[in-house]
C-alpha cells in the first residue's frame, strides 16, 4: 500500500535524509501543499543541500513571497545551483528589477538554458530593444536551439515580410505558435489563401491562441464570411486574446449591433488595446 502524503510528512518530522524530503516536498507542490512543501525544503535546506534551497526558492515563488523567493535562489546559485538562474529572473521581474531580471537570465544563458536565454530575449524586445533582442535569439538558434530559431524567425518576418523565410516559419510551427500564424500571413502575402486557411484552422485545432484573430480575419475579408469570423473572434476571445475584441465590435457594428460594438470596445480598451479604445470614443462621439 503506498504510504499517504500525510504519513510520509509525519515520519519525516526529524528526518535527516535531505533526498527523501526534497522527493516529499515536489510532491507536496504538486498537490497544491505549498506550505507543507515550504517545510520541506526549507528542512533540507537546513541540513545544507543546495537543491533544496533552489525548491525551497520555488515554494516561495508560488506563494508570491517574491523577496525571499530571491534569497533562496541566490543561495543556490552561491552553491552552483545553476537552475536557479531562471526563476530568479521571473521572481526579478514579478518585482519589477528589470536589470536585474536581465543579469540572471543572462546567467542562466551562459549556463546553457536556453530557455532562459529566450525569456532574456523576449523582455529585451518588451523594452523596445528589437536588435538586441533578436541577436540573443539568433545566437540561441546558432546552438541549435529549434524554438529560439523559430523565435528569430518570427522576428524577421515582422521587421521585413521578407517570403525567403518560408522554410523557418514551416519548420519553427511546431515549436513557437506565432510562427504559424506568421506562416498564414506570408502564405497570404504570396497568393496561398486556402493553405494560409488550414495553417490557421491547423493552430486553433491545436488551441494556439494566436491563430483566432488572423483565422476571424480571413474568414470575413476572404471569405465573407461573417458567422465563421464571429464564432473565431470569440474563441480568440475566450482563449485569451483580447486584440479579438475590436475586430469582433467591428464586425458587431457593421451588422447594426452599436450597443453589443461597444461592449466589445469596452472590454477590449480596458485590456489595453489602443484601437478598441480608439473604436469606442469613435463610436461613442458619433
Amino acid at each position: 500500500m503506498t504510504e499517504d502524503l500525510d504519513a510520509r510528512l509525519w515520519r519525516l518530522q526529524a528526518s535527516e535524509d535531505a533526498d527523501e524530503l526534497i522527493e516529499l516536498g515536489c510532491d507536496l507542490a504538486d498537490a497544491g501543499r505549498q506550505t507543507d512543501a515550504e517545510w520541506c525544503f526549507r528542512r533540507a535546506a537546513e541540513l545544507g543541500d543546495v537543491t533544496g534551497y533552489y525548491d525551497l526558492g520555488n515554494s516561495l515563488a508560488a506563494q508570491e513571497r517574491w523577496t525571499e523567493a530571491v534569497e533562496a535562489y541566490e543561495v543556490a546559485l552561491a552553491g552552483g545551483e545553476a537552475d536557479a538562474w531562471r526563476n530568479l529572473g521571473l521572481v526579478l521581474e514579478q518585482l519589477g528589477d528589470l536589470a536585474g531580471a536581465m543579469a540572471a537570465y543572462r546567467g542562466a544563458a551562459d549556463a546553457g538554458d536556453t530557455e532562459g536565454g529566450l525569456q532574456l530575449a523576449f523582455l529585451l524586445r518588451e523594452q523596445g530593444e528589437r536588435e538586441q533582442a533578436l541577436s540573443v535569439a539568433e545566437e540561441l538558434a546558432a546552438s541549435g536551439d529549434a524554438e529560439a530559431d523559430a523565435v528569430a524567425a518570427c522576428w524577421q518576418w515582422c521587421a521585413t515580410l521578407d517570403p525567403a523565410l518560408e522554410d523557418r516559419l514551416r519548420t519553427g510551427a511546431a515549436h513557437f505558435a506565432a510562427a504559424r500564424a506568421d506562416l498564414a500571413a506570408l502564405l497570404l502575402q504570396t497568393g496561398r489563401p486556402e493553405e494560409a486557411r488550414a495553417v490557421l484552422e491547423r493552430g486553433a485545432k491545436l488551441g494556439e491562441q494566436v491563430a483566432w484573430l488572423p483565422l476571424g480575419n480571413l474568414y470575413r475579408e476572404l471569405l465573407a464570411d461573417d458567422e465563421a469570423a464571429e464564432e473565431a473572434y470569440r474563441a480568440g476571445i475566450q482563449a485569451g486574446d483580447a486584440y479579438c475584441h475590436h475586430n469582433l465590435g467591428v464586425l458587431l457594428a457593421d451588422r447594426g449591433d452599436l450597443p453589443g460594438a461597444a461592449e466589445e470596445f469596452e472590454r477590449g480598451a480596458a485590456a489595453g488595446d489602443q484601437l478598441a479604445a480608439a473604436a469606442l470614443a469613435l463610436l461613442q462621439g458619433s
